[in-house]
């Protein structure tokens, strides 16, 4: 139930939850209040006091906006609302005061900062400091931390926030960091000069309103104001993350999270963050064909002549990658089912059902997360997967969520039940300490781990079956940020892969990398970078990567977004569309769209809940057969985090990152 209350800020009256702090209702009323310390998705520290404001007829002096709810705010003498200043000479002296101090010990490194222009603490200066410094005395120094290749450090700025701290132990699970000391020997440290363990430390950068951590492989090589910014998605896992790409020229120089919500709130992932050198490296820029053996360099209308020559009047098998648009998956289907072929999107044979939305999405958002107070994991683990949304696990955890497993035995942000390793568990479940039947609501989240088997289909039936029993949300925990759109738009084949590849004298291989294809079919790829698909193919037509594109990415709660181009692919390499749309021109067999424009238009005409962007459909309950359940232990479906795709696989910082983590968990420490 709210606890609505009036009150007055600056002269201007609002009603809002009493619950609310002052810097919250001042927000709600438009006015801007400085903070360092203070964010709405961390717990509330109230160290830095730059949030100060003046309560009229409370204590003579200002009070912290952040730490004070509007329900302890007393009302005037004859009732009315309590008035709160924000700009009164108490709050301007105040203000002023508390950036001088601030500032007695902040190096003048702006002009070589690497945040320089885009630095809180530069920017509040400006709007709330003074014009002189009354400090004469030597600046204290602090000693520089290794917290890893990811985020460097330049300690002698911290302003001492704990904003790192705090997200790093409350959001990212770990504790490695603290404040240790008091007065000027405070200074925020790593436990045992560790560095960082952890898939989201990244975010501390963002967090960070001073130069004090910043992004290492970013650092010094670009001025914010030279970079161009475009909004779009992340395609690294399947939640498919809002990011803001920022090029200087057609180099992608680093991405930067959105906020939404309902997706990825304000974090994302490393291999999200740091991905961007791999777009730099192992890319295909012109077209090949293999002549006596080897892959020789040609022209595209050589490429396109040579693919069109194989694959006229042949049984032509076409795969969808894990990191393909829906507009590709499905010119590509246009195209091969013209030729009388079948496409298969499902590369891993993942037993997910064709046509039934709420078996291979569910019926649960992401958001829901938040508010389930059981939560079953089954065959994944979400902290490799998809560590963003594994976050918000730890947050219905810490609101007192309980979490089972089944599955391997993982190291999560979290404590959980471990309810058993494999589908023996479901017939066990009440006799190993989880019930997913709770008084609150409940969700079960089955990954590829458990449906890329032979018995997929059956677990996937029990675990639609249990959600239904318990009256749980139910959704699909995918890796491939292309899989869910290329189910929408119907790129399967009956009987999965084994079928599509059985027989085809031709495979169209659009950027599926994670797996061999059998010796035998001719193989034409169509893809971004020289990963083990371009191996095996006998033409190459080089396709753009994500960020070269706009194209249409449905997540693993079903929701579409779009990513819009940010730069243009390297070389010959053109649009994965445009070069499908060629070579069916080069085929004769013409596919009816001559833009994007006209290709989309035709996809929502078959598909139109694609159009309806960042809104999650409500899927039709249609609960699948259960067959006969295997033995044997779910395998998680991700080895090796740093390493998953093929832009990944390119990346330097991500082979570091991988060889780091390796020898993290082969070190032995003591006792073992």
């Amino acid at each position: 139930m709210s606890d609505l209350r009036k009150i007055s800020i600056d002269g201007k009256e609002i009603e809002v939850d009493g619950a609310m702090t002052l810097i919250q209702a001042c927000e709600e009323a438009g006015i801007e209040i400085p903070r360092f310390c203070y964010h709405e998705r961390l717990s509330i520290a109230g160290n830095c006091r730059m949030c100060l404001v003046e309560v009229v007829g409370g204590p003579p002096k200002p009070a912290a906006s952040c730490a004070m709810q509007v329900r302890d705010l007393r009302p005037g003498k004859d009732g009315e609302p309590p008035v709160v200043k924000t700009n009164s000479p108490m709050v301007k002296k105040a203000r002023e005061g508390v950036m001088e101090f601030l500032l007695i010990n902040h190096p003048l490194d702006c002009p070589i900062c690497d945040q320089g222009g885009e630095c809180d603490l530069q920017d509040q200066a400006m709007a709330y400091g003074v014009d002189f410094s009354r400090y004469r005395e030597p600046k204290r120094a602090a000693t520089d931390l290794d917290l890893g290749p990811l985020v460097e450090t330049h300690m002698t700025r911290c302003i001492s926030c704990t904003r790192c701290v705090r997200f790093t132990t409350e959001v990212a699970g770990i504790s490695q960091m603290g404040q240790t000391g008091r007065g000027e020997d405070s200074e925020i440290t790593s436990y045992l000069g560790e560095t960082l363990d952890s898939n989201l430390q990244g975010n501390i950068i963002d967090l960070c309103p001073v130069g004090a951590l910043v992004s290492k492989p970013y650092a010094f090589t670009a001025r914010p104001w030279e970079l161009t910014k475009t909004e779009s998605i992340d395609v690294m896992d399947a939640l498919c993350s809002n990011i803001r790409v920022d090029t200087k020229g057609r180099e992608v120089m680093r991405f930067l999270p959105r906020n939404n919500d309902g997706v990825n709130e304000e974090w994302i992932s490393d291999k999200t963050r740091f991905v961007w050198d791999g777009l730099r490296r192992q890319r295909l820029d012109k077209p090949y064909i293999r002549r006596d053996g080897k892959l020789k360099p040609a022209t595209w209308p050589e490429a396109l002549a040579a693919a069109a020559a194989a694959m006229k009047g042949k049984k032509v098998a076409g795969l969808v990658g894990d990191l393909v648009s829906v507009e590709a998956a499905y010119a590509l289907k246009q195209l091969v089912e013209g030729q009388g072929g079948s496409v298969e999107c499902r590369t891993d044979g993942a037993k997910l059902p064709a046509g039934n939305r709420s078996a291979y999405v569910g019926s649960a958002t992401i958001e829901d997360i938040d508010d389930a107070k059981a939560i079953l994991l089954i065959g994944t683990n979400p902290a490799v997967e998809a560590p963003v949304l594994n976050a918000r696990i730890r947050k219905a955890w810490l609101k007192g969520a309980s979490v089972g497993v089944i599955g391997e035995a993982a190291e999560l942000t979290y404590d959980y039940h471990h309810v058993g390793t494999g589908p023996a568990a479901f017939a066990d479940m009440d006799k190993n300490g989880f019930d997913p039947d709770t008084d609150g609501p409940s969700i079960v989240i089955v990954g590829q781990g458990a449906l890329a088997r032979e018995d997929g289909a059956a677990v996937l039936g029990r675990a639609m079956s249990l959600a239904e029993s318990t009256k749980s949300g139910f959704l699909v925990l995918h890796n491939a940020a292309g899989r869910v759109g290329a189910m929408d738009v119907g790129a399967v084949t009956e009987g999965g892969i084994t079928a599509a590849l059985d027989g085809a004298d031709v495979v169209y291989n659009l950027g599926a990398d994670e797996g061999d294809i059998p010796d035998g079919p001719f193989v034409i790829y169509q893809g971004s970078h020289g990963d083990r698909g371009a191996h095996r193919a006998d033409i190459i037509l080089p396709g753009a990567a994500y960020t070269e594109e706009q194209g249409l990415f449905v997540n693993t709660e079903g929701r579409p977004q779009l990513a819009l181009r940010a730069g243009f692919a390297p070389g010959e390499a053109k649009e994965n569309w445009a070069i499908l749309r060629a070579l069916s021109a080069e085929m004769d067999a013409t596919l009816p769209f001559d833009s994007l424009a006209q290709l989309r238009k035709a996809l929502l005409e078959e598909v139109p809940h694609l159009g309806e962007l960042d809104t999650v459909p409500e899927n039709d309950w249609q609960p699948i057969e259960t067959g006969k359940l295997g033995d044997g232990a779910f395998k998680n479906a991700v080895a090796d985090f740093y390493l998953s795709n093929p832009i990944a696989r390119a990346s330097q910082l991500m082979a570091e990152l991988s060889r780091n983590a390796k020898a993290r968990r082969d070190t032995q420490i003591a006792a073992e």
